[in-house]
């Protein structure tokens, strides 16, 4: 069920606040619950005992975890629940992936292939085995101590907004909030907000950018031509940013109507001037998940030169194949790792002689061009289409791409474009959060939408704009165009 389906914004969600609003407050967990899992059911039917599963097994391991002393009786079970969630993972996410490339070795020396059906992948299993092992690592590390109530636990897990494609939160970010919240009147209109202006963004801007980005890189490899190519990309770079942070957006909103603050997703990544700043600005929730529960525990920065560039190359290999069961991901995690490692070795020091330009330049045209892998069906695909995009192979320089660009692509490109760059901030009421937000800290108190004497009627407009987006945005629901989620297939 996508945020912006109709059975959602008109039917799911306006159910769901009028009996979550109706119901006692001791009851309010156990409603949200409910709802997260028919969400789930809506899209998965059988395959939601999965994650039933997951959270009662990982909800007796942390009990289990509280109660022991001892430090390696702690150690062997925190290390049996990282078993028990990365094997979970691995059947379901990597099976047809692991036995496809065992295949390929076994043709290699004559040996007959391994046969094995692949089970179904059930949506959103990356993201809430995160969660999961963010809970008991958490509680083997002391930062929180072990939920007793099994109804809270799920709904850590479940909550309907971050289930399907995150933001991941972490347990010890969220942990207080699951049984002492309070919704104001500021946070319920800047939840609003929040979700509207996510919603357009996904359904105006996204779509649009999408389509053009799916029919290029569906083209035969004879019919690509370098000015479709380099289009193809530029849409795709727009849109993953567009659509996935819409999403953020709607869940962190849909999180605030409930009285959660959820961390921010996203900080403008393509405004960054390294890919270091990038990962500091792309997938927020994401990046300190890897860098707290992998890359610190590796050693992080604290040792050996050689220990620091082994230790980003394993976090950005399990980054890439974190994201898919396929190769492409892994050349476009090992990519961004190795331009970092690159810029420790010497090149971030050079860049900071550069002009911002020239920095600017840089990071987004790497950037751009892991894209390609990331969005490819195979890594051929990926290496064809870079060559055409520089004029090898593929058909004849021509201005053949004008044949994807209307008026409602040129629009979405430029309002995008602005949009990618944070143009349009200071619009919201987010902005001041924004503004002192570092490494995905939660919101501070929403300051910026207090309905004093002279707020009142400027959070009156800013509503009415996202009123206006959303409007906007249904007419595109109801019209049934284009509308996919790039992220729920991770």
């Amino acid at each position: 069920m996508l945020f912006s389906s109709p059975v959602f914004l008109f039917l799911f969600l306006p159910l769901l606040l009028l009996l979550y609003w109706s119901a006692p407050r001791a009851w309010r967990n156990g409603v949200l619950l409910v709802a997260s899992i028919l969400f789930y059911v809506w899209g998965e039917r059988f395959f939601f005992v999965v994650m039933l599963a997951s959270i009662a097994a990982n909800w007796l391991i942390g009990l289990a975890l509280d109660a022991l002393e001892g430090p390696r009786q702690r150690k062997a079970m925190v290390a049996f629940a990282v078993v028990l969630n990365i094997g979970l993972l691995a059947v379901f996410k990597y099976t047809e992936f692991l036995v496809g490339n065992l295949n390929d070795l076994l043709a290699v020396v004559g040996v007959a292939p391994v046969s094995v059906v692949s089970p179904h992948l059930p949506l959103g299993i990356s993201f809430f085995t995160f969660h999961a092992l963010s809970y008991v690592i958490d509680v083997y590390r002391r930062v929180a101590t072990a939920q007793r109530k099994p109804i809270d636990f799920a709904l850590y897990i479940a909550f309907f907004p971050q289930l399907i494609a995150g933001p991941i939160i972490r347990y010890h970010d969220i942990y207080k909030q699951l049984t002492r919240r309070t919704v104001t009147l500021e946070l319920l209109a800047s939840g609003t907000e929040r979700f509207l202006a996510g919603f357009g963004k996904k359904m105006l801007l996204a779509n649009p950018l999408g389509e053009v980005a799916d029919q290029i890189f569906a083209l035969p490899a004879g019919e690509l031509s370098p000015g479709a190519a380099w289009l193809g990309v530029i849409c795709y770079t727009l849109q993953i940013y567009l659509d996935f942070s819409a999403y953020s957006d709607m869940a962190i909103g849909l999180a605030r109507i409930f009285g959660f603050h959820f961390l921010e997703n996203f900080n403008y990544p393509y405004r960054a001037q390294s890919l270091q700043e990038f990962w500091r600005r792309w997938h927020i929730s994401l990046s300190n998940w890897l860098r707290d529960y992998l890359y610190i525990p590796l050693g992080g920065s604290r040792v050996a030169n050689w220990r620091i560039y082994l230790n980003l190359f394993i976090v950005f290999f399990v980054c890439g194949l974190w994201h898919g069961a396929n190769w492409t991901f892994v050349v476009w995690g090992m990519i961004h790792g190795g331009f970092l490692i690159i810029e420790r070795l010497g090149l971030a020091r050079w860049l900071a002689r550069q002009p911002g330009a020239v920095r600017h330049a840089y990071a987004l045209g790497v950037v751009s061009l892991a894209w390609v892998f990331f969005r490819s069906a195979d890594v051929t695909q990926a290496v064809h289409y870079l060559q055409v995009m520089f004029g090898i192979g593929g058909s004849a320089l021509s201005l053949d791409f004008l044949r994807y660009v209307d008026p409602l692509v040129v629009i979405s490109l430029v309002i995008g474009s602005l949009a990618a760059a944070g143009v349009f901030t200071r619009l919201t009421s987010d902005w001041r959060c924004r503004a002192g937000q570092r490494d995905g800290v939660l919101h501070p108190p929403l300051e910026a939408v207090r309905l004093d004497a002279d707020g009142r009627w400027v959070l009156g407009l800013r509503l009415v704009i996202a009123l206006t987006v959303g409007v906007l945005g249904c007419s595109q629901v109801a019209a049934g165009t284009y509308n996919p989620f790039i992220y729920f297939r991770f």
